[in-house]
């Protein structure tokens, strides 16, 4: 049977990215991390990593030992953590995925309450818009703003997201308000990143596809979200993101009858995994009730979200 601390030492190695970075984190050299990842191959008598000048990279078999290795090593955490669990604390380093914008408003600002209730944790957040590998990539979990499809990861959801069809008033003095999708398409200016597009709105008359014409080329939402507020044209935000600009009235909400169409949700998403390590199950817990089925921002907004989508009788 394997050393459970070289096992540890592999899994750290493969989510640092590097023997050097692992052994940063581990408090050893880089020549004891590449002592114990040695003996770990020739034990099992197969090549985990490729070694390069600048990079390491799994094998096949290093892929599929390091899926096990990391189911393992939560055991191992939760079996610690269930002894200790009336006294101890979660502990160690949580390595955690984000979309951009959302981790920068909704979550950066709450990273300290969430470490000062837990002190015996330090946390990674790796903020991109980028669809991670979370078991290749050696992440904890990640935060999803998505409308989930089967897979082998486990997911809890955490929040509802609504997406609204908003302008600035400058805009709609401009141009005025449209008064159905006819109308949106013929004469007013739809903004949207080039994977936003195009949207699909669920209203009176069901499910009603709008190809947007931007002005504006970009694969960025926040780009999108500042020419929304400088008054360039009409886009379909999630209310996450703009919620205090509806309730300052710097953005006005159009065409309320009509919403996103898929039933997407905030997701945190982690390994499938038998025992949820603590570190994980308090973060997932922290957000939970910080967000829940009402998030504060959507604060002022319940008019609108619990207005009936009733389809009109042909």
């Amino acid at each position: 049977m394997s050393n459970l601390t070289d096992m540890e030492i592999f899994a750290r190695v493969v989510s640092a990215g590097s023997m050097s970075a692992a052994g940063r984190e581990m408090n050893l050299s880089p020549a004891v991390v590449s002592k114990r990842i040695r003996r770990l191959e020739e034990k099992l008598g197969s090549r985990l990593l490729q070694r390069t000048t600048r990079q390491i990279a799994m094998t096949e078999a290093g892929q599929g030992f390091y899926e096990r290795v990391i189911a393992i090593l939560a055991s191992v955490e939760e079996a610690e953590s269930f002894v200790s669990r009336g006294s101890a604390k979660a502990r160690g380093h949580l390595k955690v995925a984000v979309p951009t914008s959302f981790g920068r408003l909704h979550i950066a600002p709450h990273v300290g309450k969430f470490l000062a209730n837990n002190p015996d944790l330090s946390i990674n957040l790796d903020l991109s818009d980028d669809f991670v590998d979370i078991v290749g990539e050696g992440y904890d979990l990640a935060i999803r703003i998505a409308e989930l499809s089967d897979s082998s990861l486990v997911a809890r959801r955490l929040a509802p997201i609504h997406r609204i069809l908003c302008a600035s008033p400058e805009y709609v003095e401009k141009y005025g308000t449209p008064q159905s999708i006819d109308d949106l398409l013929a004469n007013h200016v739809t903004l949207a990143a080039a994977n936003q597009d195009p949207w699909r709105l669920a209203g009176p008359n069901g499910i009603e596809t709008v190809r947007t014409q931007s002005p504006v080329k970009t694969n960025s939402s926040e780009v999108v979200r500042e020419c929304l507020l400088s008054g360039v044209g009409i886009a379909l935000r999630s209310t996450w993101d703009i919620g205090p600009e509806l309730r300052e009235g710097k953005l006005q909400i159009l065409l309320p009858e009509y919403r996103a169409s898929k039933d997407v949700g905030l997701y945190a998403v982690y390994p499938s995994r038998q025992f949820l390590p603590a570190k994980v199950r308090v973060f997932i817990d922290f957000l939970a009730g910080l967000y829940g089925s009402s998030p504060y921002w959507d604060a002022g907004l319940e008019d609108w979200l619990h207005r009936p989508r009733t389809a009109k009788a042909s």
